[in-house]
C-alpha cells in the first residue's frame, strides 16, 4: 500500500484538472472565482462570497470557527421552512449535507443532494467551504435562486457535528437579505476620485413614530461639467434602523444661500416656501442598500446651468418606538470625476401617487394595487424630446411594512414584454437599486405599471397610502439615460368608484374638509371616507371583490416635468392596459443533482487528494 499511494496522488491531482471542478489547492478556488461578498454577522466571523457560474452559484464561506458551519435560503428569514448546507472538517475529513426543514423548523437531511463540496479546510482559527449548486434543481425541498431578494439565514457551533449529533449554535446564528443573482456593483477606481459630502447636522429627531426632515444644500462643484460615478450612503453608527430612506430632489437654480440657514420637517404647514420648489428626484437610497455605482457610460451631471445647484435631501426616519433624544447625521457621499462619460443620468419616479386614494382593506392574505406610467404620460414625454426612446439601466422598487412582492411590468404597443424588474421576496428592511441584466429601451406610447403585492392579514383597520412605514406606497425609481424633462409618471385611482363598493351614495360639496365627509346613507352621515372605509364589515370575500373592483377603474393620470410645466394631460383620465391578471411567470429550467452524479466519483477523489496532501495545513488564514 505504501508503494501504491504516491500513484494515487498522481492520479487524483491529473483527474482534479481532468475533471475541471476539482477541491483546489493551497486556497482553493481562487478568490476572483467569487466576485461579491458580504460579511454576515456584526463581529465579522462569517464571511460570504460568491458568483454565479452559469446555471449554478458557487458560494464560500470563511468563518471564525473549527466547529461545523451552517448557511440556509430562507423565505422569512427563520429557519422554517429553510433550505440548509451544513458542513465542516472534522479530524482532516471534510463534510457536507443538504438539509431542509418544515414548517414546524424540524432539521431533515435533503434525499436530493444538491449542494456539492469543491474545497474544504481548517486551520487554528477559520473554517473555509467552498461549494456550489445549481440556482433551480428540481427539488421541492430546495429553495430557488432568483433576481429577487433572498434572506440567507447562518450559523456556526465550536464543535463539529459529529461530536454530539445536531449541536444547537446558540446566539452564533443571524439572517441577511442579499441579492444573489444582482448584487451590488464594485468600483475600484473611486478610491482616488474627489468627492463631497451632504449630511444632517445634529438633527433632533422627534419622539414620534414618523419624521419626513429636509435640509437644502448647494453643490460645491460649479461652473464646469462634472459627473458623479458613485452615491454612498452615510449612516451614522447605531442609527442602520433609524434612517428608512433618503431622496435628494433637484431645486430652482433661482434661490440664495439663504435657504441653506436650517433644515425643517417636510410636508409642514410651517416649512420654507423653497423647499416647494424641490421637484426632481435625481437619487433615492432606502434602508439596507449599499452605494450605487453608475455604469461606465453614464454619470450624474453636475456643474453646469442645466444641473443642480441647490438639493433637497429628504431623510425619513422611522422612530416606531418613539424614543426621545435621538440625534442623527447621516446623509450621502457623492463620488465626482472631471474625465466626463457619453451619457447624462436621470430619475422618473413611477408607480402610485401618494394619497389616501390608495387603500388596502385589513385582513387580507394578498391584495394587488397598480400604479401606471400611462402611454399619455409618456407619449407626452418622449414624442417631441425623445422619439428614439430612452435606456433603463437600474431600478428601485419601493413600499412599506405591508409589502410582499413588487413588479415593473412593461407594455409596448399594448403587447407585455419581460418584466423590468420585479422582487419576489420584497424585504421592507432591505431596499436598493436593481441593476438591470440588459439595458431596456422605454419608447413613446409605451406603458410602465407597477404593481405592488401587500398582507395586511394582522391588521384590524385599513392601511392607507402615505408617508408613514405603517401607511403603503407602490413606488419605482427607474434610473435612465439620456436625461429628459420627466420626474414622475404616476396615477391615482377614482376614490368615488371606491366609496360606492361600500355603499357611499353622495358626500357634502363643495370639499372643504379633508378627509372630505359623507353625507348619505344614513350609517355613513357625517363621517369622513376613511371613518367609513374602517367601519364597513371587511371580510376576505368582500376585500377579494374590492381589489378586483379597483384594478378595472380608471385611473388620473399624474406627471410631473423637471421645470414644472404644463401638461395637456395632467389630471386627465386614462384608462389602464389590458393587463393579464395573476402574471404568467417564465417557466424555469431545474437542473437536478443527477446531472452531476457523472462528477461525484471525480469530486470525491479530489477531496482525498487534497486532504492527504494539504494534512497538518495550519497556515495563516487569508
Amino acid at each position: 500500500m505504501r508503494l501504491l499511494r504516491p500513484w494515487a496522488l498522481v492520479l487524483g491531482g491529473l483527474l482534479c484538472a481532468w475533471a475541471g471542478a476539482g477541491a483546489g489547492a493551497g486556497a482553493g478556488p481562487a478568490l476572483r472565482s467569487y466576485p461579491h461578498s458580504a460579511v454576515l454577522d456584526g463581529a465579522g466571523a462569517y464571511r460570504l462570497r460568491w458568483g454565479r457560474r452559469g446555471s449554478a452559484l458557487a458560494l464560500r464561506l470563511e468563518v471564525r470557527t473549527r466547529g461545523y458551519v451552517g448557511f440556509g435560503l430562507s423565505a422569512s428569514g427563520g429557519m422554517a421552512s429553510a433550505d440548509i448546507v451544513v458542513g465542516g472538517v472534522e479530524r482532516g475529513q471534510p463534510y457536507l449535507q443538504d438539509y431542509f426543514t418544515d414548517e414546524n423548523r424540524v432539521l431533515k437531511k435533503d434525499p436530493q443532494q444538491d449542494y456539492h463540496l469543491e474545497y474544504a479546510m481548517e486551520n487554528s482559527t477559520h473554517t473555509i467551504l467552498a461549494f456550489s449548486r445549481e440556482l433551480h434543481t428540481c427539488d421541492t425541498n430546495d429553495k430557488s435562486i432568483t433576481e429577487s431578494t433572498v434572506r440567507v439565514i447562518w450559523a456556526y457551533h465550536h464543535k463539529d457535528i459529529g461530536e454530539a449529533g445536531q449541536n444547537y449554535h446558540g446566539s452564533n446564528r443571524g439572517t441577511k437579505s442579499l441579492r444573489l443573482l444582482n448584487p451590488e456593483r464594485e468600483e475600484v477606481s473611486s478610491a482616488s476620485l474627489p468627492y463631497f459630502d451632504l449630511t444632517n447636522k445634529d438633527v433632533p429627531v422627534p419622539d414620534k413614530d414618523t419624521t419626513y426632515w429636509c435640509q437644502m444644500f448647494k453643490i460645491p462643484v460649479q461652473h464646469e461639467k462634472h459627473h458623479v460615478t458613485k452615491v454612498q450612503p452615510l449612516i451614522q453608527k447605531g442609527h442602520e434602523n433609524l434612517v428608512h430612506h433618503i431622496l435628494l430632489y433637484q431645486c430652482s437654480s433661482s434661490l440664495n444661500d439663504s435657504v441653506l440657514d436650517y433644515g425643517h420637517e417636510c410636508y409642514h404647514p410651517n416649512m420654507p416656501d423653497s423647499f416647494l420648489t424641490c421637484e426632481t428626484v435625481i437619487f433615492a437610497w432606502a434602508i439596507g442598500g449599499e452605494g450605487f455605482t453608475y455604469p461606465p457610460h453614464v454619470g450624474l451631471s453636475i456643474g453646469t446651468a442645466a444641473d443642480p445647484l441647490f438639493v433637497l435631501m429628504e431623510v425619513h426616519y422611522d422612530n416606531p418606538s418613539e424614543t426621545e433624544g435621538l440625534i442623527d447625521n447621516s446623509g450621502l457621499r457623492l463620488i465626482y470625476t472631471p474625465v466626463l462619460r457619453k451619457y447624462d443620468a436621470g430619475v422618473i419616479e413611477a408607480g402610485l401617487w401618494v394619497s389616501l386614494f390608495h387603500n388596502i382593506p385589513p385582513g387580507m392574505p394578498e391584495f394587488v394595487s397598480e400604479g401606471h406610467c400611462t402611454l399619455e404620460c409618456l407619449e407626452e414625454a418622449l414624442g417631441a424630446e425623445r422619439p428614439a426612446g430612452i435606456q433603463v439601466f437600474a431600478v428601485l422598487l419601493h413600499a412599506h411594512l405591508a409589502g410582499r412582492a413588487i413588479r415593473m411590468r412593461h407594455f409596448h404597443n399594448g403587447e407585455e414584454q419581460k418584466l423590468l424588474a420585479y422582487d419576489d421576496e420584497f424585504d421592507f428592511n432591505f431596499q436598493e437599486f436593481q441593476y438591470l441584466n440588459e439595458e431596456r429601451t422605454i419608447l413613446p406610447g409605451d406603458n410602465l405599471v407597477t404593481e405592488c403585492h401587500y398582507s395586511t392579514v394582522d391588521r384590524m383597520r385599513m392601511t392607507w397610502g402615505g408617508l408613514s412605514t405603517r401607511n403603503e406606497m407602490c413606488l419605482s425609481y427607474l434610473l435612465y439615460y439620456p436625461r429628459i424633462n420627466l420626474t414622475r409618471c404616476a396615477s391615482i385611482p377614482d376614490i368615488m368608484e371606491q366609496l360606492q363598493f361600500i355603499g357611499v351614495k353622495e358626500i357634502y360639496r363643495p370639499v372643504r374638509t379633508w378627509p372630505f365627509i359623507i353625507k348619505s346613507p344614513k350609517q355613513y352621515k357625517n363621517l369622513s371616507f376613511m371613518d367609513a372605509m374602517n367601519k364597513f364589515k371587511w371580510s376576505r370575500s368582500e376585500g377579494l371583490s374590492y381589489n378586483q373592483l379597483v384594478l378595472k377603474l380608471p385611473v388620473n393620470v399624474r406627471c410631473s416635468k423637471t421645470d414644472n410645466a404644463e401638461w395637456s394631460i395632467q389630471g386627465m383620465t386614462a384608462l389602464p392596459p389590458e393587463i393579464e391578471r395573476p402574471y404568467k411567470t417564465e417557466p424555469v429550467i431545474c437542473s437536478s443533482s443527477s446531472c452531476s452524479s457523472c462528477s461525484l466519483f471525480l469530486i470525491l477523489l479530489c477531496i482525498v487528494y487534497i486532504t492527504a496532501s494539504t494534512i497538518g495545513n495550519t497556515g495563516p488564514f487569508v
